[in-house]
């Protein structure tokens, strides 16, 4: 025993100066999960505990000079639901995950895995992000998937100009951990997605504006479980606009606008969603949200409204909870849900179509 804490003194005292010239690593998480029932309208109605992209990450920001810092981020999803019972991998880096260089004067680059530019474009308008009534449910359907965090990705962002304007430019060179062989033995053709993004954030105003393309092998197409994502002359592009305005310090109103389109028409995939969502505080901790969009499709007899409303208390800055009431109102040819997205309970469930599709959810998220 003596000789063990004699060594981990030892230990210790040679790695003290090596931990202090290292950077402070900062620790950080979210514990998201919500009691749901979930309803098709039609055969399926259930209740279960939800796990609502709850994260554990890491970060770490250091200066190199006056103007040059190194900054990176490792995040994983936790399931504090079920655990790892539906994990999509064995990854530990399923979330934004990236090693950057920031200046002042020369903008930010930074390399890795993270949400794209035109997924993070969405942002003035998230009021129900992660939720019951996420936008996604009806922004990111089947063969129709923009909000996207690709891998392999390479971006920019300038510097702040304008009082607040920021432009953004990123890469994706192609997925997964190399480049696969075509049918003429050489590196696979068109597997990369282009960004380019313009925000403006200042006082009561927070815009948006993203514009994203898939080229054909980039694509993210819908296959059976278990296999990979395949792309069959499905290069695609979209266009997506998004802001927010402050009327006053309690009420934040705001509107969005997106066309997605199929650069192969045949498949009449193309499709525009557009709505309205906002919040009001009651009190400074307390606030109702409410949200009405609408996605247009090209298919026939294919179009879906989603609407949201809810309730938020802050116990603290870390602390909440919340509950919210949303539906999709479904077409004959369309089964979309409003409880697919960013959630563990229901993710694989579809709706019923020409159905209403309602979702009751009570939750709890905590921020550390």
């Amino acid at each position: 025993m003596k000789k063990t804490l004699c060594a981990l003194a030892i230990g210790a005292t040679i790695l003290t100066p090596v931990m202090a010239s290292a950077a402070d690593v900062k620790i950080y998480g979210r514990a998201h999960v919500s009691l749901d029932y979930l309803d098709d309208g039609k055969d399926y109605n259930e209740v279960g505990l939800s796990s609502n992209s709850s994260r554990l990450g890491f970060k770490v920001d250091q200066k190199i000079n006056d103007d040059l810092n190194v900054f990176a981020q490792i995040e994983q999803e936790i399931n504090f639901a079920s655990g790892s019972a539906d994990s999509k991998g064995v990854d530990f880096s399923t979330r934004d995950t990236f090693v950057g260089l920031k200046s002042d004067t020369y903008g930010q680059a930074r390399a890795g895995r993270f949400d794209s530019p035109f997924k993070a474009a969405r942002g003035p308008i998230n009021f129900f992000g992660d939720m019951v009534g996420d936008v996604r449910n009806v922004t990111r359907v089947g063969d129709m998937k923009f909000d996207e965090r690709n891998d392999n990705t390479i971006e920019y962002k300038s510097p702040k100009f304008g009082g607040g304007f920021n432009v953004l430019a990123a890469m994706s060179m192609h997925k997964g951990t190399d480049i696969p062989k075509d049918a003429t033995g050489n590196g696979q053709k068109d597997n990369k997605a282009y960004d380019l993004a313009l925000t403006y954030k200042a006082g009561p105003i927070d815009l948006a504006a993203a514009y994203e393309k898939y080229e054909d092998n980039a694509a993210n197409t819908t296959t059976s479980a278990g296999t990979p994502p395949v792309a069959v002359d499905s290069s695609r592009d979209a266009f997506r606009i998004a802001g927010a305005y402050k009327i006053t310090e309690e009420f934040n109103l705001g509107a969005m606008y997106q066309i997605a389109q199929f650069d192969n028409s045949s498949r009449n995939l193309d499709a525009q969603v557009f709505g309205v969502a906002g919040e009001y505080k009651i009190t400074p901790k307390t606030a109702v949200r409410g949200e009405y969009f609408y996605r247009d499709s090209d298919a026939t007899d294919a179009n879906a409204s989603l609407i949201g409303v809810g309730v938020e208390h802050k116990l603290d800055s870390t602390l909440r909870v919340y509950g919210n009431l949303a539906t999709v109102l479904n077409d004959k040819n369309v089964d979309i849900t409003p409880w697919k997205e960013g959630r563990s309970f229901g993710n694989g469930v579809k709706g019923a179509k020409d159905e209403n599709s309602t979702a009751l959810s009570l939750g709890l998220r905590y921020d550390f």
